[in-house]
């Protein structure tokens, strides 16, 4: 059986029409990809406003909500509890103004936020409670008694 091993070599582009459209593209990804962040945010209203982290855990008696919202006043922050979700909004201003100099570098997020989370059972919205401490916003909600789970005995017959 003769076999022949023919050496692999890059195909020739130079005859293709489309070549210039195809270096342009990549042209533009690459220089999309070397972008910062934070300049492509200021540039996009895809990136207006901030979410900040949330995270809810649930016990057999309540729902605690976790939210980071460090720099903020506590009388900058609004919560409402409507329809069996809640809601966290409010606005981070800028600290400090930089008129006589240009930002090197950008990351922290300004301006409104709003944040809601469905909860999956229902809570006595009379008891609910707000924390704000060390730029971390704690919300308890207490389950209905409705919700909470209820331990049945088993009678002898």
């Amino acid at each position: 059986m003769n076999m022949n091993v023919i050496r692999w070599q890059r195909p020739v582009l130079a005859n293709w029409p489309n070549l210039d459209r195809l270096t342009g593209l990549r042209a533009e990804l690459d220089r999309f990809f070397e972008t910062p962040l934070a300049e492509l945010a200021r540039n996009s209203q895809v990136f207006s406003g901030w979410s900040p982290a949330l995270d809810l855990y649930e016990d057999s008696d309540k729902f605690t909500v976790h939210v980071e919202l460090p720099g903020m006043n506590k009388e900058d922050i609004d919560i409402s509890l409507h329809g069996g979700s809640l809601s966290i909004s409010g606005e981070r201003k800028v600290e400090e103004k930089h008129e006589s100099s240009e930002a090197y570098r950008s990351e922290r997020y300004v301006g409104r936020f709003q944040r809601s989370v469905h909860l999956p059972a229902p809570v006595a919205g009379d008891r609910v409670t707000a924390q704000y401490k060390d730029g971390v916003l704690t919300v308890t909600l207490p389950k209905a008694e409705e919700a909470k789970a209820k331990q049945i005995s088993v009678q002898e017959g």
